[in-house]
């Protein structure tokens, strides 16, 4: 048996099919995987046992194309993607059988359930979605201080993204207690290089900033081996999850409802209540940004000590 799942584009809706992706195998028992999708997700679920190759993707349909071109024929295809582009790329996978993800079909619950629920649909079985799972191989580093994680990005949206100057501040109020990680891609090295910069100005140096200059699998391994993270609604926070890393994660124009950690029983939502929410834009539609603007260090501060 050959299956070939196309994953999700976002890294954190990527880890968020795992527990889809296990009971489909457990259903098909000794199975062969092969996996295509976006580069990143594609290398955060690569570890997994079963896989025996992977695909990436890029935007260009050209590219697209050809490595479409050159996937062999398999038993059954699953997409968790359901835009124009993924149901047109369908038509070129040679499968005997092919079951596609949809949205406007999977409306209630989480994110994690909604990929689960497509699964049982599709197999016609019933199991229960569990935890966020990764086959990283991560070894705990030997530390005489805990170790802080600040991951102001999110590859979504500046909607999504909470001010530098929050991170900083409460940076500096843990910075006695903690040594300091600031994580994010390549769109996030200007708001870490002001974190950074506040920092400094603080007399603050116990931190490193690896904004951009970490692979998937390091960065795995970087947030495996941290005490707490604060995080916006991203992909490192869904892979604090699977890693059960305690979380303090700030919510502002998405549904925490939908998208919040999965089975993480150490975390915390810091999040407003305002009738604009959840808008669910990349950027704020009413130009004030309240849903993030108006959450305050010391909501911060405070689930981070609740959670120590």
């Amino acid at each position: 048996m050959k299956i070939l799942i196309e994953l999700p584009t976002w890294l954190g809706d990527g880890v968020m099919t795992t527990p889809a992706i296990e009971n489909l195998l457990h259903h098909y028992g000794e199975a062969e995987v092969y996996l295509v999708g976006s580069f990143i997700s594609v290398e955060a679920l690569k570890n997994n046992p079963k896989v025996i190759k992977t695909y990436v993707l890029d935007k260009n349909f050209l590219n697209t194309f050809k490595v479409l071109q050159s996937l062999e024929e398999f038993d059954v295809f699953f997409s968790f993607r359901g835009s124009f582009r993924a149901r047109l790329m369908k038509l070129f996978i040679k499968s005997k059988v092919k079951y596609q993800f949809n949205k406007n079909i999977y409306l209630e619950g989480h994110q994690v359930e909604k990929y689960n629920n497509f699964i049982n649909e599709s197999l016609k079985i019933n199991s229960i979605p569990n935890s966020l799972k990764l086959n990283a191989k991560n070894k705990k580093e030997e530390r005489t201080k805990k170790l802080l994680g600040l991951n102001p990005g999110a590859s979504y949206g500046s909607a999504k993204r909470w001010h530098p100057r929050r991170f900083s501040e409460v940076a500096i109020e843990l910075s006695t207690r903690y040594d300091i990680i600031i994580f994010g891609g390549v769109r996030e090295k200007e708001a870490a290089k002001n974190i950074e910069k506040y920092l400094i100005e603080m007399g603050v140096n116990n931190y490193q900033n690896l904004a951009s200059i970490t692979t998937i699998n390091e960065l795995i391994s970087q947030i495996a081996n941290l005490d707490i993270l604060i995080t916006g609604d991203s992909g490192p926070m869904h892979l604090a999850a699977a890693l059960q890393i305690p979380t303090v994660a700030i919510f502002g124009p998405t549904n925490h409802d939908e998208t919040s950690q999965w089975m993480n029983k150490k975390s915390i939502i810091v999040k407003k209540n305002l009738e604009c929410q959840p808008c669910m834009k990349r950027t704020c539609p009413l130009k004030h940004h309240n849903c993030m603007r108006l959450i305050e260090p010391s909501e911060v501060l405070e689930a981070v000590n609740r959670l120590n």
